[in-house]
């Protein structure tokens, strides 16, 4: 008995001892760039660390300490005075990955390696930057290959067209950086590394180890490659949040997976916002959207609580991917965001479109127009202190290309039409002003509307009504948007050539035109 009484004690102390572990370190201004703290480099004040779930700040001599227990990554917190190192692929190294026994061993694609005991001092280098207010971010939604193919169509539809970019500060995809298939991980950082910036990760439901027995292990191939997969990071004036949304296995039922946050994430994100003075711009990147995109598909209690803790900031923005589909939506107090003004979530269009369907383009890639009827592209988040604007850019076109008309081409001459014009604005919300008119008369309020864009449609149609081979693969099913506006077509014209000029404004101020010709003839 007295045995017995002995070895609880010794494990109640080895249990409080564990749970008293501390790591700590210094933050420093890394003056030659070689990753090693030397005596002339000094230690940076006031810079967050965190354990992903508190957050401390550095002294006056850069020095942190925090708690921290097996199978957590200690990271800085990017201030917006410096810059974080990168690797040869230009993902930001910025993290201590403490895993002394390493990812669990049943997984198919490989974690983390046995990181042994943890060091003495973990420090953090950081270099000299440039505090612009005014800066452009390149978002990408899910690039999602399943195959090395589709990895092909990637570098070579998107990459390339952005590829040394200038003038952009950061990247960052928003998740479903591959298709199911975490090996393909530093094939797919290769390919961004050509973009010519730091570029950060979300991880999205695709990127996830399937095997995972909970929730916790199912980024250890994400973190093994980019690190914490639930971060945070500064530029100018705005704070930036990268949130991995993904809750695997479904905690209803265990199958599947459901959008929204562990504890520990939602506590950090409490604690990192905490540090964040109030006038900054906060911006939260994530995969699931906060919306309910397909029934029940984001837990309610996190969504109230994540717009509880960004109701102190005036200024904030969410975005997401994960739908192949373009959506504005407003969260207003009624959703728990306690502003004079809504919350802006913008769930962006995909690198991949429509999942590389589509017919193969002249360039060997497949058109892959997504469901909604938007083209694929990317995003340019631009910021001026706080505030901040948005700018789709549809891969292969012009950079002016954001709607797509639908109308006749060819009417009769006394003729009654039951046609439409109708106009899809691909970033549109249904707070937008779209107005028409035909060969320069008076403009003409179009109406919001949702449902199908009749242009996919026609292309869905196509495919299933050849008789013909169609390299590529059919595109999915059309999607229902609230990006679409119409107004009827007059049956009034004579006969002659005609242009319909559609123009449309965002939130933003921003004013698009579009233009689509046809012509009446005369009654046979």
């Amino acid at each position: 008995m007295k045995k017995i009484q002995l070895l609880f004690i010794a494990l109640i102390f080895a249990g409080s001892a564990f749970a008293q572990q501390k790591v700590s370190g210094t933050v420093y201004e890394d003056l030659n760039a070689n990753g090693k703290k030397e005596r002339r480099e000094k230690g940076l004040p006031n810079v967050a660390v965190s354990n992903g779930v508190q957050v401390v700040q550095t002294d006056k001599n850069g020095k942190y300490e925090l708690p921290i227990s097996e199978d957590q990554t200690i990271f800085v917190i990017k201030p917006a005075s410096h810059d974080l190192p990168t690797n040869a692929n230009n993902i930001p190294q910025f993290y201590y990955i403490y895993k002394p026994n390493g990812s669990p061993a049943n997984l198919k694609y490989p974690g983390v390696a046995p990181t042994g005991k943890l060091p003495k001092s973990v420090d953090f280098g950081l270099l000299q930057g440039n505090e612009n207010q005014k800066f452009t971010a390149l978002i990408f939604g899910d690039p999602q290959p399943y195959t090395l193919e589709e990895i092909e169509h990637f570098k070579r539809g998107i990459v390339s067209e952005v590829e040394n970019i200038q003038g952009v500060a950061f990247g960052a995809a928003l998740g479903d950086l591959v298709g199911d298939r975490p090996d393909f991980f530093p094939i797919y950082s290769e390919a961004v590394g050509k973009i010519g910036v730091p570029w950060f990760q979300v991880m999205g439901n695709h990127d996830m180890n399937f095997d995972a027995d909970s929730d916790e292990y199912s980024d250890e191939s994400f973190t093994a490659n980019f690190g914490p997969s639930t971060y945070a990071f500064n530029y100018g004036d705005a704070h930036f949040v990268v949130l991995e949304d993904i809750l695997y296995p479904d905690p209803r039922d265990g199958q599947g997976y459901w959008g929204g946050l562990r504890a520990d994430q939602m506590q950090f994100l409490e604690n990192n916002l905490k540090l964040v003075p109030k006038d900054k711009l906060v911006v939260l990147l994530m995969h699931i959207p906060l919306f309910e995109e397909n029934g029940d598909s984001f837990r309610d209690a996190d969504r109230e609580k994540i717009l509880e803790l960004l109701s102190p900031f005036a200024k904030t923005l969410s975005m997401s991917a994960h739908t192949h589909y373009m959506k504005q939506t407003f969260f207003g107090k009624e959703d728990g965001y306690n502003q004079p003004k809504p919350h802006h979530h913008y769930n962006i269009g995909t690198p991949s479109g429509d999942w590389y369907s589509g017919k193969i383009q002249t360039d060997g890639t497949p058109e892959s127009t997504m469901r909604d009827g938007s083209p694929k592209g990317y995003v340019f988040l631009e910021i001026n202190g706080n505030q901040y604007q948005t700018r789709y850019k549809a891969a292969g076109k012009p950079s002016d290309y954001q709607i797509q008309i639908h109308a006749p081409k060819i009417l009769v001459e006394g003729v009654r039409t039951t046609s439409a014009i109708i106009a899809n604005f691909f970033t549109g919300s249904s707070k937008d002003e779209v107005r028409y008119r035909i060969n320069n008369g008076e403009w003409k309020k179009m109406d919001a509307f949702e449902g199908n864009d009749p242009t996919y449609l026609i292309k869905v149609l196509e495919w299933d009504t050849t008789e013909e081979y169609f390299p590529g693969r059919r595109p999915s099913n059309p999607w229902p948007t609230d990006h679409l506006w119409r107004a009827s077509m007059p049956g009034n014209l004579t006969a002659g050539e005609y242009v319909i000029e559609i123009e449309a404004t965002d939130m933003f101020g921003t004013k698009f035109i579009a233009k689509h010709p046809f012509k009446v003839i005369p009654k046979p």
